[in-house]
């Protein structure tokens, strides 16, 4: 199939752009490669894929893939070349993962994820209507689920209480993919996301911030007094979920949502533990209060994912903290 990606640069647009690759497919990825975190780490994980000459609003091909990667720099929000690319390629499904993450900074700087998540969200979706694509996996957030003392938590749960802007912004995206299924007839598969982990992960995640100053020997702060609950699933596993939504015909709803996640959610301090284990290193822990916008726990019920796609999270904390941890060193010449 002919796929887009928007998101190509970040840290689960590259492993499942590689992936796809892998298995045949051509793909043309999408990245504005903004200054959220280091532009270098991004770079460095297009280069991964064979793209070192980016230019704006121009078509980059793989030297590693060829005509099997394609890579273009761009704003999702962008409503004169974002229809232009719609015109250049057939894309059989898009695959959207664009967006401004992190739920702390959106506190700080909210319009920023109103013209990325809901705007470029839209100009996607509008795309898609015009030249008749008829598919759409896009990334949620187990953030719409705000501070729900229900757990597990289930796409059935009432998730009118977001607790962040980042995710009101996820909650919009699935109100108007439902507008479009219904009204369009695109099929839109949303997918809820539950803390991802792995190599290449973004330096804002817990994982790489604890994994950087527990060898740099600088303190760590842990949130809530460690009270924190998160349901970490590794990337590995969170791109074959992807990439079975993507390309398995399932005659359902053209409306449906997903919980991605592990199912196991792992106490913070824990979780610290397991790093300190992979480095051979004791952390230095500042104890915080819970922050603005933190939730106290996730857990994913991902039953729907396993019926449908034969979903299968087989990777523990153990193993992905080790993998994290051998990138970690290797990137850094740690």
């Amino acid at each position: 199939m002919t796929i887009l990606v928007t998101g190509a640069a970040g840290f689960i647009g590259y492993h499942l752009c590689e992936k796809l690759i892998k298995q045949g497919h051509k793909i043309v990825g999408l990245d504005n490669i903004n200054g959220y975190y280091d532009i270098n780490l991004k770079m460095a994980r297009l280069n991964q894929l064979g793209v070192t000459d980016i230019f704006e609003h121009k078509i980059s091909k793989s030297k590693i893939h060829g005509d099997n990667f394609h890579f273009i720099k761009l704003n999702l929000e962008d409503q004169v070349h974002l229809p232009l690319l719609f015109k250049q390629y057939s894309f059989d499904v898009v695959c959207n993962l664009a967006a401004q993450a992190g739920v702390r900074y959106s506190i700080e700087d909210p319009m920023v994820y109103v013209e990325s998540n809901i705007v470029g969200f839209m100009n996607l979706l509008e795309c898609m209507r015009h030249n008749d694509v008829k598919k759409l996996v896009y990334a949620s957030s187990s953030s719409v689920y705000g501070n729900s003392d229900k757990v597990p938590f289930e796409v059935t749960d009432n998730v009118d209480a977001p607790i962040s802007l980042y995710a009101a912004t996820k909650k919009t995206n699935e109100l108007m993919a439902h507008t479009y299924s219904h009204l369009f007839k695109i099929q839109t598969i949303g997918l809820r996301f539950f803390t991802v982990y792995g190599p290449w992960g973004r330096p804002d995640m817990a994982m790489f911030l604890f994994t950087d100053a527990i060898i740099n020997n600088k303190p760590i702060q842990v949130f809530n007094n460690g009270e924190l609950y998160r349901d970490f699933t590794y990337i590995e596993d969170i791109v074959n979920g992807i990439i079975a939504t993507l390309t398995q015909t399932k005659e359902k709803n053209n409306y449906s949502l997903y919980n991605i996640g592990n199912s196991h959610p792992i106490k913070l301090l824990d979780f610290i533990l397991e790093i300190e284990k992979g480095i051979g290193k004791e952390a230095i822990k500042k104890m915080c209060p819970m922050q603005p916008g933190d939730v106290r726990s996730t857990w994913a019920d991902v039953e729907g994912l396993k019926n449908d796609f034969d979903y299968r999270p087989k990777t523990n904390i153990q193993e992905g903290i080790k993998e994290f941890v051998m990138w970690y060193r290797k990137y850094y010449n740690q």
